[in-house]
């Protein structure tokens, strides 16, 4: 089959991970990864604190919206010319199917070992459900360990609850590796047509605004990821040429003005849109934050491009996939420690508004969510070190054999 390529910018070349331009990555849309998921690790960390109740954090579920929109920036950036034949698509499948499955299978087996070990200790059973009830049971198990838990087959989050977004994500993946196969050069007209229906469905639809998963995940999901894409079709050349230029020494300071503006819109507007049919344009704010910082072209920029901001970059989905069995355990160590000293540690709590188990206000909430960010990283490299990039390594040999 010939195509007419999606996407062919002259000086690309092109990444599995962050799309590159002239040889250099995106190193600060790296970074905002990192930041989107500990932000995503705030939103679900249950505590009293002043920063818990905050109504940035409060909304921050958002930023999933920005993982979407960048993947399909990514996606098309790099794979966008690569899917004119069969054995293309097949390969790009693989290895997107080894960059998630691997650590999502391994916390779906740590979520189930902690449940086989609620089942023979009955002190671990606190006043929750029973071991594999609930969000855990065996059926949602199966869901889980097929991709299906963002796609509409669950009526609740189960297990490892943030993981229905890798659901939805990887069938954007497929949905997009089969447009481009047969669409060619024509594909943008699907992006476009999904990225304006998709919103329009959730308005309908919805009651929970953009605070969709295991119902409407998908929908959401290719909302942000068709923006994403068509980002990449459009901007990409004209991001190659303003970062050639400002490579040359062209003046940052207005770059800075504008990066120091879209971090403010983007706390407030995620500040205010959480909870309305607001938070609809989510992605739209998101893609046009992905767009200026893509340039990398002022001081704030420069920040996100040190060793410590590209380190959680680099650690970003495992932060995200790893973060709500670090703060489960967490819990589950604070009441056993309640229990036996009395420590006023954790107990139930109203967390925006909603009745929770959680940490309390004041210096116990703040530390708590300062020993939940440092296990979580720390949680993070060793699953990224010994899970992610194996995996990946033996991915993309397994699919040069294709």
């Amino acid at each position: 089959m010939t195509q007419t390529a999606f996407l062919n910018p002259p000086r690309a070349v092109v990444s599995t991970h962050i799309g590159t331009i002239a040889g250099e990555r995106f190193l600060v849309l790296d970074s905002w990864r990192g930041i989107c998921a500990l932000l995503v690790a705030l939103f679900h960390f249950p505590t009293g604190s002043t920063i818990s109740q905050s109504a940035f954090v409060g909304s921050s579920y958002l930023f999933v919206d920005f993982f979407f929109v960048l993947s399909g920036f990514v996606i098309a950036s790099s794979y966008g010319n690569r899917l004119s034949q069969p054995e293309e698509v097949a390969r790009f499948a693989l290895v997107r199917f080894g960059r998630i499955y691997p650590l999502h299978l391994l916390m779906l087996a740590a979520f189930a070992g902690f449940e086989l070990l609620r089942l023979v200790l009955p002190q671990l059973h606190g006043t929750g459900a029973a071991p594999f009830t609930g969000g855990f049971d065996l059926r949602s198990l199966l869901a889980n360990l097929l991709l299906l838990q963002g796609v509409g087959f669950e009526d609740q989050l189960t297990w490892n609850a943030p993981s229905w977004s890798i659901s939805a994500e990887f069938f954007a993946y497929l949905l997009f590796a089969g447009v481009v196969f047969v669409a060619g050069a024509r594909a943008w007209v699907w992006f476009v047509a999904a990225a304006v229906t998709a919103p329009l469905f959730l308005l309908g639809f919805s009651t929970h605004h953009m605070d969709v998963s295991f119902d409407f995940g998908f929908i959401r999901c290719l909302y942000g990821f068709s923006l994403g894409a068509l980002l990449a079709w459009f901007q990409h050349d004209s991001i190659a040429e303003a970062r050639l230029a400002l490579a040359k020494g062209d003046p940052r300071m207005a770059w800075t003005l504008a990066e120091i503006v879209m971090v403010a819109v983007i706390v407030i507007f995620v500040s205010l849109a959480g909870n309305n049919d607001f938070g609809i344009a989510a992605p739209l704010v998101f893609a046009l934050a992905l767009f200026l910082f893509g340039h990398e072209g002022g001081w704030i920029s420069a920040l996100l491009r040190t060793p410590f901001m590209l380190t959680l970059g680099a650690l970003s989905y495992s932060i995200y996939m790893v973060h709500i069995f670090v703060q489960a355990r967490m819990i589950n160590v604070a009441g056993l420690v309640e229990r036996k000293l009395g420590f006023g540690v954790v107990g139930d709590i109203v967390l925006r508004g909603q009745p929770a188990t959680g940490f309390g206000a004041g210096w116990t909430g703040a530390v708590a969510i300062a020993v939940m960010l440092v296990a979580t990283i720390a949680v993070s490299w060793i699953t990224w070190r010994f899970v992610e990039m194996p995996a990946m390594a033996w991915f993309r040999r397994l699919s040069k054999r294709i």
